[in-house]
């Protein structure tokens, strides 16, 4: 198990790079793979995770090649994927497996798909209902991997869905995309959008209004090249080290900047931060600009109802500033925490109170009372393998008395491979 100490910051003027956006690099491959054409990414993420999206579509017959610092992907449309000689293997991605069911779903073939021993604990089940709504066939261990997928002629729903998921939505519109009839989806709230946008981008027929989408399918997918902006949850934790370090100014260049995603900005804005957006412009329909943050007094604040998918990636992090903010902050109906890589209400909650926080979970959230900027205690930080809380607690250990220790640091690679290395570059 590795470790790192990471040692407290006492200011700091930085301009940071963060790597591509993971949500979109998973999309780039997955509709790359189903579209016809060479599909060139550029800023691609190189992580366990998005690596092992590349795998999966690598064994079900893509081309898929990296040139330089590109990806290209070589589709040859929507049903071209083909029979894998063996389970198909996300690691540790949910993003990966629950897209991907719906791809597979209708496929003419019977496939099994997997991942690692936190993926056959995450529910499944949410995303096989609707799916089977279509006419779908699985197997499945209680709605958990592996999943067997006996590939099936689909139809089109209409499906309400009971809670805002992208990955739910997102395998559901990968699915209509080879069904007979329309889909339409409704969410509760908007959940982000990156599949919307770049099926659009790719020529799917495709209708966004409020929280409902509607596709039509019967048309192939056309290659177009992709950037990847900057990963705005990768960025999350530099935005909130600049807000709450001394005599900071921290610039992140080349942002992906979707309304959908946004919500960590909006949020930290709400308790007081010093936030500007510089040099915004669209690529690939999705919007990119520079965040630039400067040390704030931040004030407690409750987060709940439609903010809560916007932001549900960054609450670890976002958990870590309210604790350094003056004031109680209480993040409600984000009950989706605890089906992450870890229950991530009590994983923050309890290693909150390790460096002298006072916090409660509750059934969907928690309850922080800030320490108005008094340097967080040390305290040996156990990640319970979850990426976003490794990296959380590092950002609470640059404000700490003597840093902390963070324990079981593998699991950073899955989304941040240079993580501590960008750390290392604040000083």
């Amino acid at each position: 198990m590795k470790k790192i100490h990471v040692a407290p910051l006492e200011k700091c003027r930085a301009s940071v790079n963060v790597q591509g956006d993971k949500s979109i690099s998973h999309r780039a491959v997955i509709i790359g793979s189903i579209a016809k054409g060479t599909t060139r990414v550029t800023n691609f993420l190189e992580a366990s995770d998005t690596l092992d999206t590349v795998k999966v579509y690598t064994a079900l017959g893509v081309k898929i090649e990296k040139k330089k610092d590109e990806y290209y992907i070589y589709g040859n449309g929507l049903y071209s994927l083909n029979q894998p000689g063996q389970q198909l293997y996300v690691g540790n991605s949910g993003t990966d497996i629950r897209l991907s069911l719906g791809v597979l779903a209708a496929q003419h073939f019977t496939s099994v798909i997997t991942g690692d021993n936190q993926i056959v604990k995450r529910p499944m089940a949410r995303v096989l209902e609707p799916l089977s709504l279509m006419g779908a066939k699985f197997e499945s261990r209680g709605g958990k991997a592996p999943v067997t997928v006996h590939g099936q002629t689909l139809k089109g729903i209409k499906y309400k869905l009971p809670m805002a998921s992208a990955q739910v939505k997102s395998a559901i519109l990968l699915a209509a995309l080879h069904a007979n009839g329309e889909t339409v989806i409704t969410e509760p709230a908007k959940s982000r959008d990156h599949t919307e946008r770049m099926l659009e981008y790719f020529g799917a027929r495709i209708k966004v209004k409020n929280n409902t989408v509607t596709i039509k399918p019967g048309k192939e997918l056309a290659a177009k090249p992709v950037f990847v902006p900057g990963d705005i949850s990768s960025a999350a934790y530099f935005i909130i080290a600049g807000l709450m370090v001394k005599n900071s100014r921290i610039s992140v260049k080349d942002i992906g900047l979707n309304p959908t995603r946004v919500g960590l900005i909006e949020v930290m804005k709400k308790m007081g931060a010093k936030i500007v957006i510089r040099n915004l412009k669209e690529k690939n329909g999705e919007p990119v600009g520079d965040v630039v943050v400067k040390t704030s007094k931040l004030k407690g604040t409750i987060i709940k109802g439609d903010m809560i998918p916007k932001l549900i990636d960054e609450i670890p992090v976002i958990a870590v500033a309210a604790a350094f903010a003056k004031g109680k902050t209480v993040i409600m109906n984000a009950e989706e925490l605890r089906y992450k890589e870890t229950d991530r209400i009590e994983t923050v909650v309890k290693n909150l109170k390790l460096i002298g926080v006072k916090a409660f979970s509750t059934p969907d959230g928690m309850v922080i009372e800030g320490n108005n900027g008094t340097p967080f205690k040390y305290a040996s930080i156990d990640s319970f393998g979850d990426h976003r809380i490794a990296m959380a607690f590092s950002v609470a250990a640059l404000s700490g008395e003597n840093g902390m220790l963070i324990k079981d640091i593998e699991c950073v690679d899955t989304s941040f491979p240079k993580f501590y290395e960008t750390i290392a570059s604040l000083r």
